[in-house]
């Protein structure tokens, strides 16, 4: 490892070998050349010549086909010390290890058609392992909830305690929001497209020179080089590039995943504070310098912070794809070389970390049920007051008592650190014909989790069964967390 230089935490820290492998040297460079092979095949199968004999031959692409993995980096780099120019240097370098083909690498392509078509595709297959992780993350919060489903807990409105919910019901708000980002990212994947091969300033005139204008032949250019590269289709019309609003749609959907999770990663915070969840915490884990007793919520903690810089990222593209000129401008290359690779590889470290929490949440159900004993007198008064109607009471009458009594026994919490004796103070009212040990057996907390389970239990069947189902062939996903 080199200690002498800045080294990115995504790769140091926080991206799997995966995402990183995506976005390196040798899946770039690699892609470039299959790409031109794409282009000479399309070419020579059309027919392309000169004088009656084909420009392009299949001794030619044979030789390329030879030489796609083993790129001469060396070569590359030492011409673009002299010409200043990525493409042109790997064109070179190419042809340096393919010398019968040198002569129609690139032909009739400009730069673009190497370095954006390669953009889209490692996009796409960016997006592929991102999906692949947010299944595996829904899956895993499916587990969570269904184990969780009857397990009785407050409730939060403003971070009040609120009508009661139970734990897997909290967790199907945070699984409902992976599943709307799991249908924006498939809408875009699937309607990603490749830019094709379309010239200078996308209008094809250097096709036109080549086929000698045979507009039936050169519509046939881009659907082809498609498909060969594993398309559908191309964009139908572009400038030099692809339109940049492409980059804005990928990075949108980065950054809601990036959203979704940095909102479960506050409420596990959260709930780790009030000690009724808590993130995986390993045998040797230190939390804190100082406080040997600490278990902070560090991978959380990471999840929201990296999620921050994502949701920030996608400003990138849309400001780049705004402020492009006409056919083309150059100033969105240096950007794009820092916000889509790095706004997938944390993204990547996001739902690796999201997996790793969600697949080791701990439940403390004594906590839960004390902390829902203290507020639970409270949010029984309603059902109290109704029993008491029942057996003779004036509804407006017993009300105004309630919120007497409740300002009472909430003053004895808040003011004098006592327990919660409004039960008590009902129980001593003679407005109210029932006994402490009447209004104790209104005490189950399940009286007051309404449908949760039901909901959790025809979520999970109706929701996410089904993208389980549909997506079976990108489960069993486990993450690695590196620090």
């Amino acid at each position: 490892m080199s200690t002498d230089r800045y080294i990115s935490p995504l790769s140091e820290r926080y991206a799997s070998r995966q995402m990183q492998y995506i976005f390196s040297q040798d899946m770039k460079f690699t892609i470039w050349r299959k790409l031109w092979i794409a282009l000479a095949e399309t070419e020579m199968e059309l027919g392309l010549s000169q004088d009656g004999r084909p420009v392009i031959t299949q001794e030619q692409i044979d030789e390329m086909k030879a030489h796609v993995k083993d790129i001469n980096y060396d070569v590359a780099k030492a011409r673009e010390k002299e010409v200043r120019h990525d493409v042109m240097s790997h064109v070179y370098a190419y042809g340096q290890q393919c010398p019968k083909a040198a002569g129609i690498i690139h032909l009739g392509a400009t730069s673009c058609y190497v370095g954006d078509n390669t953009d889209i595709i490692i996009m796409t297959e960016g997006l592929k392992l991102v999906k692949k992780k947010l299944v595996n993350v829904i899956a895993a919060l499916a587990k969570f909830a269904e184990e969780q489903k009857s397990q009785p807990t407050l409730a939060f409105t403003h971070f009040q305690p609120a009508q009661p919910t139970t734990v897997g019901k909290r967790a199907t708000l945070w699984m409902q929001e992976f599943c709307l980002d799991l249908e924006d990212l498939e809408h875009v994947l699937s309607n990603m497209k490749l830019l094709g091969s379309k010239g200078t300033t996308g209008t094809q005139a250097s096709f036109l020179e080549l086929f000698e204008g045979d507009q039936e032949t050169i519509d046939k250019i881009d659907p082809m080089i498609a498909a060969k590269m594993g398309f559908a289709e191309c964009y139908p019309v572009s400038g030099q590039t692809y339109s940049r609003k492409v980059d804005t749609r990928v990075a949108n959907v980065l950054a809601q995943i990036a959203a979704s999770a940095h909102k479960m990663s506050n409420d596990i915070r959260l709930l780790q504070h009030l000690k009724e969840v808590e993130e995986p915490f390993e045998k040797n884990q230190i939390g804190s310098s100082a406080m040997a007793y600490k278990r902070n919520p560090m991978r959380s903690e990471r999840i929201a912070s990296l999620a921050r810089y994502v949701m920030i990222d996608a400003l990138n593209p849309a400001i780049t794809s705004a402020t492009q000129w006409f056919e083309r401008t150059l100033d969105d290359s240096a950007n794009k070389r820092l916000s889509i690779p790095e706004g997938f590889l944390a993204v990547d470290g996001i739902l690796d970390l999201c997996l790793n929490v969600t697949d080791g949440l701990k439940v403390y159900p004594k906590v839960i049920e004390k902390h829902m004993m203290s507020e639970l007198p409270f949010m029984a008064t309603e059902n109290i007051m109704m029993d008491a109607v029942k057996l003779g009471g004036n509804r407006q009458e017993l009300h105004e008592k309630i919120r007497e009594l409740s300002m009472i026994a909430g003053a004895n919490v808040k003011e004098k650190g006592l327990d919660n004796n409004l039960l008590e103070l009902i129980a001593a009212d003679p407005a109210f014909p029932m006994s402490l040990e009447d209004l104790e057996k209104t005490m189950e907390p399940g009286r007051y989790v309404g449908r949760s389970k039901e909901q959790v239990e025809r979520f999970l069947q109706q929701v996410i069964g089904p993208i389980l189902e549909k997506n079976k062939d990108l489960l069993g996903v486990t993450a690695e967390i590196q620090v």
